[in-house]
């Protein structure tokens, strides 16, 4: 169940302010840097808003990717069980325990610091999370949430913030125009929806573009008796040429364009039709029926 949770009465105390933030990157050396997709959160009602939204509770273990120098980690904190947070910077993530033993001290065991890249962890720490909530780099957002989704099958629930187009992609329908590899891939496991906007002015230093909040529903994986890898490569053929019918663009994929065929009729597909215009049930009917 969803729980909405109020600030803490001495919430304003443990968020870092705008000062905070940069003191922080003074004094352990940090320059941020578009390599990382490094953009601090610097603003309270943010912070507050993300965790609103998450909607996590007492019992919640969150993973937090990219905690940067604390500010939503010290937001989640008092609401959540525990939060993992898995950080690429070496000096950030060896900065952060004595962050929130500073801010929050009676907090500080709620806190596990996993030092690493998010897309190679291959298992964390502790109790089993039940929710993804971060501040996502802008430019691996898409393969981080989908790697975390396959790795950590206990998450039911997932707020993460990133550019505003890519929460178009992620949150887009069959039919539509922006739907393609990003929003087919995430519907394996979870129903997704925008869950917010987010202007530029609340990050130091400031992005060029604004952000979205996506909400993600963990979902029963589709049916099928081929694994996730298979339907994941017909995903991919599909949308690589998706100005081409799936007759043609999936002619790769099947050997042949004839073959293709084969495998779209016997899924109960029009060969005509294009990828943009499928949702996951049916490619992994296709998947299903690849010819041999």
């Amino acid at each position: 169940m969803w729980v909405t949770q109020t600030p803490a009465p001495d919430d304003r105390s443990r968020l870092l302010t705008p000062a905070d933030v940069r003191a922080l990157a003074e004094r352990f050396g940090v320059r941020p840097t578009k390599t990382l997709g490094q953009n601090f959160v610097i603003d309270h009602g943010t912070v507050r808003r993300i965790v609103r939204v998450a909607g996590v509770g007492a019992d919640d273990v969150v993973v937090e990717v990219g905690p940067g120098l604390g500010s939503l980690t010290l937001a989640l904190l008092p609401h959540v069980r525990r939060v993992t947070a898995i950080e690429i910077d070496p000096a950030l993530a060896e900065a952060l325990p004595g962050t929130v033993a500073d801010h929050a001290p009676e907090l500080a065991d709620r806190l596990t610091v996993v030092p690493g890249d998010a897309m190679r962890i291959t298992e964390l720490p502790g109790p089993e999370p039940t929710a993804l909530v971060a501040n996502l780099p802008y430019n691996v957002s898409v393969p981080v949430l989908l790697h975390l989704l396959e790795l950590l099958p206990t998450l039911e629930r997932v707020l993460v913030m990133v550019q505003s187009e890519v929460a178009d992609r992620i949150t887009a329908t069959p039919g539509g125009r922006i739907y393609g590899v990003p929003s087919a891939k995430v519907a394996w496991y979870a129903a997704a929806r925008r869950a917010g906007t987010v202007g530029r002015n609340v990050f130091w230093p400031a992005p060029n573009v604004d952000s979205g909040l996506v909400e993600l529903v963990r979902r029963p994986q589709p049916s099928t008796e081929v694994p996730r890898e298979e339907v994941f490569r017909v995903i991919d053929a599909a949308f690589a040429q998706r100005r081409k019918t799936l007759r043609a663009a999936l002619a790769g994929w099947a050997g042949s364009a004839p073959a293709a065929e084969e495998a779209l009729r016997a899924s109960g597909v029009d060969p005509r039709t294009r990828g943009e215009s499928l949702g996951i049930e049916e490619f992994a009917a296709i998947a299903e029926h690849r010819p041999g």
